[in-house]
C-alpha cells in the first residue's frame, strides 16, 4: 500500500470534522466522529479509520445516516439501558452510552447498554480505549441485522455479519485491546482487496457451492454469493459460529430488535458493558493479576526468534505515541477520496504535517 507524507493528528481532525460538518452532520457529533475516526488512523486500523468518511457522507447525502438528534429512551433502569438510535453517528451513540457508564459505574459497578438502530460503529478498539483510560474494564459487541456475510458453520448462504467484539482492560503497560470477529477477516478486507484485484493469501472465504477460497470477489461478485469463513475456518468453525450467534443475542435479542424485523438500511445494533474493578476484588486486585498474566506472555519464547510475544493493544499504544510526533499516513487512495469530498463539499484541503 503506498503511503503519502505524514499529516498531523490536530490536522487530519480538523479536516476531518469539517467534511461531515460540511455534509449535514451535527458539529458536535461530527467531532466525536473525527476524534474516533483519527484515533483509529493513529492505531493503524486503516480500514476503519477516516477511509469510512466517504461512505458516511454518502449515508448522510441518501438520508440513511441521521444528521442530528438523541437516541429515543425505550428502557433505563439505573444499570441497563436500551436505546433506538434512530440511524445516528454510531460513533457518537456509543461515545455518548460510555459517558453516561461513566457516570453511573461507581453506584452500579457494572452498567450495560444496549442499542438498536445505531449506525455503523467503526473500530471497536478505539471505542473500549476510551473505558481502559479511566481503569475501566469495557465488552463491546455490533452486528448488523441488515447484512448477509457470513454463512453458518455447515451452510453456504450467508446468514449473519462477521460480528466484532471487542474487550479492553487496563494495565501498567498500557491497555489490552482485543477486538476481534466472528469471521477470520472483514467485509471491508474483503472489498478493499476485490477494487485491488488481490486474493487473500489464504482461503478465508467460501465460494457459493462451500468451497473454501482466496477470491475476495466470490463475497459480492458472484450469483448467489460466498460467504466469509468463520473463525475456525472449514475445520473448526463451529467455534466462530458460536461467538457469532453470542453477538447476535446480545445486540440483538437482548435490543429487542434484529433479522426478524428484516431492517433494509445499513446500520448496527450494539451491546456495551462497562464493569469498575472496584466493584469487584478492586482494581489494584484487577491490574495485579492481570499484569502477571501479560508478562507472563510477553515473556514467553517467541515461536520466530526475533518477534517477540506482544498483547492486544501493545502495537496500537506504540502507533499511537508515533502519530503524535510523527503524525499519521494515509494510502494514497484514502487520500483521493478524501480530497475528491473535500473539493465536492468546499472544504479546505488536507495540508501535510
Amino acid at each position: 500500500m503506498t503511503l503519502r507524507p505524514a499529516v498531523s493528528v490536530q490536522e487530519l481532525t480538523r479536516f476531518s470534522q469539517d467534511l461531515l460538518s460540511a455534509a449535514g452532520m451535527a458539529d458536535d457529533k461530527a467531532a466525536t466522529v473525527a476524534r474516533l475516526l483519527t484515533l483509529t488512523d493513529m492505531m493503524q486500523r486503516h480500514t476503519h479509520g477516516t477511509a469510512l468518511i466517504p461512505l458516511y457522507i454518502d449515508q448522510l447525502n441518501n438520508q440513511l445516516m441521521t444528521k442530528d438528534g438523541e437516541p429515543e429512551v425505550v428502557k433505563d433502569t439505573g444499570s441497563t439501558l436500551v436505546w433506538d438510535g434512530h440511524y445516528l453517528p454510531g460513533l457518537w451513540l456509543v461515545d455518548k452510552a460510555l459517558n453516561i457508564a461513566f457516570e453511573r459505574v461507581k453506584e452500579h459497578g457494572v452498567v450495560t447498554a444496549v442499542m438498536r438502530r445505531s449506525h455503523h460503529i467503526a473500530c471497536l478498539a478505539a471505542l473500549v480505549k476510551q473505558a481502559t483510560d479511566k481503569g475501566y474494564v469495557a465488552i463491546l459487541a455490533t452486528s448488523d441485522p441488515s447484512g448477509k456475510f457470513v454463512a453458518p458453520f455447515g451452510g453456504r448462504e450467508p446468514v449473519m455479519t462477521p460480528n466484532p467484539f471487542a474487550i479492553g482492560y487496563p494495565g501498567t503497560k498500557g491497555p489490552v485491546l482485543v477486538d476481534i470477529s466472528a469471521s477470520i477477516t472483514t467485509v471491508s478486507m474483503a472489498r478493499t482487496k476485490a477494487a485491488a484485484g488481490v486474493d487473500f493469501d489464504h482461503p478465508w472465504l467460501i465460494d457459493n457451492q462451500g468451497n473454501p477460497t482466496t477470491d475476495p470477489r466470490v463475497l459480492e461478485q458472484t450469483t448467489p454469493r460466498g460467504s466469509l469463513l468463520l473463525l475456525g475456518g472449514a475445520e473448526y468453525g463451529h467455534k466462530g459460529f458460536g461467538l457469532a450467534l453470542m453477538v447476535e443475542a446480545l445486540t440483538q435479542g437482548l435490543s429487542g430488535q434484529g433479522r426478524l424485523d428484516a431492517p433494509k438500511r445499513w446500520g448496527g445494533n450494539v451491546f456495551l458493558q462497562l464493569l469498575d474493578p472496584e466493584a469487584f476484588a478492586g482494581t489494584e486486585s484487577f491490574v495485579a493479576q492481570m499484569d502477571f498474566t501479560g508478562d507472563a506472555c510477553r515473556a514467553s519464547a517467541p515461536a520466530q526468534e526475533g518477534v517477540p510475544v506482544r498483547l492486544p493493544g501493545d502495537q496500537a499504544d506504540r502507533n499511537i505515541l508515533r502519530a503524535q510526533t510523527e503524525g499519521i499516513q494515509l494510502s494514497e487512495a484514502t487520500l483521493t477520496k478524501l480530497a475528491a469530498c473535500a473539493a465536492t463539499l468546499g472544504v479546505a484541503p488536507l495540508s501535510a504535517a
